[in-house]
């Protein structure tokens, strides 16, 4: 795992351990980032998932401000703190260890809101539509806020809603299928 661009390109990034994570790999997070625009003009990013950190690193690197990382697993969040102390990104940072409804609630009660917000749950486990909806109701997302998801292709996540527009959907492999918002 490495980052692809910006201001980290090439730096290299510990993955955590087993088959509990699998990172997205560097021609989707490549692909993804074209997409949302290579590079951003600051503000702040929340990575629930976060698994290694990978892709709230990447966007650190691309200009995002602050990123805060959420996952449940005591191991990612000891992976993400490494990841970071080695780039010298903690003051840019706040990890969290949560569970992602929760760190919704909490930020929302810090009236935080993200420009870019990155979604890679575990496949099956957690119901994107739902998560989505709450980072809407809590106001987190502004007008022009970035969601990206990642999902198993069974997964459908809704193609009409007034507040979501599509970007880009795209299967990778055959199991892997990314879906790119833009809030309205």
């Amino acid at each position: 795992m490495r980052i692809i661009a910006g201001e980290y390109k090439g730096r290299q990034l510990k993955a955590v351990p087993g088959r509990m994570t699998r990172p997205t790999t560097d021609k989707v997070k490549e692909a993804v980032f074209q997409i949302m625009g290579p590079f951003f003009d600051g503000g702040n990013a929340l990575d629930l998932f976060a698994g290694s950190g990978g892709l709230g690193i990447e966007a650190l690197s691309r200009g995002i401000d602050r990123t805060i990382f959420v996952d449940k697993s005591p191991q990612a969040i000891h992976i993400i703190n490494e990841n970071l102390q080695k780039l010298d990104l903690v003051s840019r940072s706040e990890v969290f260890r949560a569970d992602a409804f929760r760190a919704l609630q909490a930020a929302a009660k810090r009236q935080l809101s993200f420009q870019l917000v990155l979604l890679d749950p575990p496949y099956g486990k957690v119901k994107l539509e739902e998560l989505l909806q709450k980072m809407l109701d809590l106001n987190l997302v502004t007008t022009n806020t970035w969601v990206y998801c990642e999902h198993d292709l069974s997964e459908q996540l809704p193609v009409a809603h007034p507040r979501l527009a599509i970007v880009k959907q795209a299967s990778y492999g055959g199991t892997i299928c990314t879906t790119i918002y833009k809030v309205k």
